[in-house]
């Protein structure tokens, strides 16, 4: 929950971008005229609405609304926002922009609850969601504010999350949706869980300074002060997660949910918003980042959940090479220790975005875009793709081999042959090779080199590439596993090892952006990396210990990937069983993680079975 789509929150934790350039508010006055409204829901309560509406009154305008958790200053109907819409193409195309602080935040009336549960069969005024409040006020719009009659919503996180609920039984002048990063299921992989392991770096950052409501604007909270830039040595000295919320100076609800529900029960699967995502009518643009380290499922989640039960309406996925909403400013060229040679934000924003809600609200031509329009890192150009993943893609499985070799040959050996290695928990593997206080948002394009020397991480690589591979659609994983201990995590990254000849790109210019003196010959780019929790291998929803020294079989999926290993590189895969402190410790013993005591974490001998431990991955074929 970290992030749950946080992401004003999390723009301390944007060190990879260029601050955006200094605005101030004199063109959204010149042109817009502001008003403030308590929207009545059919339950009573009143949400708090800010309208900005052109001054031109020689046409009308359609309405664009996002809704938010994290306030909609400035307030007063004299102070103004210094831009308005998802980027700056709206504002001077002219729009009726509205912005809503959801139930319960900030001026809105009501209770605020965390991913709102969608209330089936709603009967009458009581049975209220996300979705009633979207529909609730849209038709208040439309009746009040004077518009074309149509109406779009976007969000980018956690208003990414309620822009996917207004597509929910949607008001019938909502023509075109566009969800964001948004978390569609906090448990199983946006957030809070990612296959039973606990994000703990991220959540913690983000609870530290989200509580609920305390009513009335307010400042935007101070960063958390962690009064040391290693979260590393943070974190492990701050024991067990019981006494993690003290560490907060207060003790936060939200976060603490987290603790009381560590399998995927009712709490969970009453906030998951696919399944309700049926008969969907607007047109949507599904918009996600291959690098965002806080909802990189949710995206991916919303668009499947859409295509198999809306067919015939626009439904489009773009993926490119973003952190968390990092298309949404900036030009989008490079991220971390990446460059793309090209301006990927500022192409999405001019030929995407603005054209599609030209298009859907105001009639304007719509460029021809594909189904999927996907970034494909590696060779740092754009797909264009009718499905996805793309049906010239074939699955072709990597087989772990004897002296650390990764192959696409099936394995000879014959046996229950293994690699090994001693898991400490007290000493648990990094996710940084350098310090940082909490979870950087470029640390998806980090460098592994620091890892793969460690004794307790096993490094499995192919040969040099005789000729371009390239990859898109999720990761089947399958480990053959054995623990000495009676619960492990058994963390899987997929790298894409440089060779030590990779020409140094340009260094980023200007003192904004984070220019690090990492060599990239050799560089070992993280392109997918993945936990899971052992004791879930059969259910999220019971846990069952391990048998030391039996070996027992995970399956697990990672999230989607577009990349080309080239002609040259190797595939490498890292298998390990701590990764911290973005994954919270696992002690190896079966116990509740959350109220577990020193005495608990205990070292563990860990085997790897190299037969039939794979990944099997999409290999796309077909023609640019």
């Amino acid at each position: 929950m970290m992030s749950r789509p946080r992401f004003l929150a999390t723009l301390a934790l944007l060190p990879v971008l260029a601050p955006p350039a200094a605005r101030d508010a004199s063109e959204v006055r010149a042109s817009y005229t502001k008003h403030e409204y308590e929207i009545p829901m059919r339950d009573g309560k009143r949400l708090f609405t800010a309208v900005y509406v052109p001054k031109d009154a020689s046409r009308t305008y359609p309405i664009l609304l996002n809704r938010t958790p994290y306030g909609v200053r400035p307030y007063g109907v004299d102070r103004y926002r210094e831009e308005l819409g998802p980027s700056s193409l709206f504002r001077k195309d002219g729009f009726i922009f509205a912005y809503q602080d959801v139930r319960g935040r900030f001026m809105s009336e009501g209770e605020w609850r965390e991913m709102t549960p969608q209330v089936a069969g709603k009967r009458g005024a009581s049975d209220v969601d996300e979705s009633t409040d979207a529909w609730d006020t849209i038709d208040w719009l439309v009746k009040n504010v004077r518009s074309n009659g149509r109406v779009g919503v976007w969000g980018i996180s956690y208003p990414g999350f309620y822009a996917a609920a207004s597509l929910v039984d949607s008001h019938p002048a909502l023509k075109a949706v566009s969800p964001q990063a948004p978390v569609a299921d906090l448990y199983m992989g946006d957030d809070a869980f990612h296959n039973g392991a606990f994000y703990l770096a991220a959540n913690f950052g983000f609870y530290a300074t989200f509580f609920s409501r305390e009513g009335g604007p307010r400042p935007p909270e101070e960063p958390f002060d962690y009064g040391t830039p290693d979260g590393y040595d943070y974190f492990l000295k701050m024991g067990p997660l019981a006494g993690f919320a003290q560490r907060m100076g207060r003790d936060n609800p939200l976060f603490r949910a987290n603790l009381e529900h560590t399998t995927y029960d009712e709490f969970w699967k009453s906030r998951a918003l696919p399944p309700h995502l049926q008969a969907v009518r607007p047109a949507v643009l599904t918009v996600g980042g291959w690098y965002d380290a806080e909802d990189p499922t949710g995206p991916l989640s919303v668009y499947r959940a859409i295509e198999s039960t809306s067919p015939g309406i626009f439904n489009a996925l773009v993926m490119g090479p973003w952190c968390h909403g990092c298309w949404a400013d900036g030009d989008g060229d490079r991220l971390g220790n990446l460059a793309f040679a090209t301006k990927t934000a500022a192409f999405y924003r001019e030929t995407v975005e603005f054209p599609f809600f030209a298009h859907y609200l105001k009639g304007a031509a719509l460029p021809t875009l594909p189904e999927a329009l996907v970034f494909q890192t590696g060779t740092n150009e754009w797909r264009r793709f009718e499905t996805w993943p793309p049906a010239s893609a074939a699955k072709r499985t990597l087989h772990f081999v004897a002296g650390g070799r990764l192959s696409f040959d099936p394995p000879t050996e014959a046996g229950e042959a293994f690699d090994e290695y001693l898991s400490d928990p007290s000493r648990p593997v990094p996710f940084l090779g350098s310090p940082a206080p909490a979870m950087p948002s470029d640390y998806m394009t980090e460098d592994q080199r620091f890892a793969a020397t460690r004794p307790d991480v096993l490094v499995y690589e192919t040969e040099p590439l005789p000729a371009d591979v390239s990859v898109a659609g999720p990761i089947a994983v399958t480990l053959r596993v054995s623990t000495s201990g009676t619960d492990s995590d058994f963390v899987v990254k997929l790298v894409d090892a440089y060779p030590g000849t990779y020409p140094e790109p340009p260094k980023p210019e200007g003192t904004g952006e984070r220019a690090k003196a990492v060599p990239m010959g050799g560089y070992q780019q993280l392109v997918r990396g993945e936990p899971f929790r052992g004791k879930f291998r059969r259910s999220f929803e019971k846990p069952e210990p391990f048998e030391p020294g039996k070996p027992e079989t995970i399956a697990f999926s990672m999230p989607d990937v577009c990349h080309t290993f080239r002609k040259g590189h190797r595939i490498m895969v890292h298998v390990q069983s701590s990764w911290f402190p973005l994954v919270d410790r696992n002690p190896q013993t079966f116990v509740d993680i959350p109220s577990a005591a020193p005495a608990d974490f205990r070292k563990a001998t860990e085997r790897i079975y190299r037969s039939p431990s794979s990944l099997t991955l999409l290999v796309e074929g077909g023609a640019r």
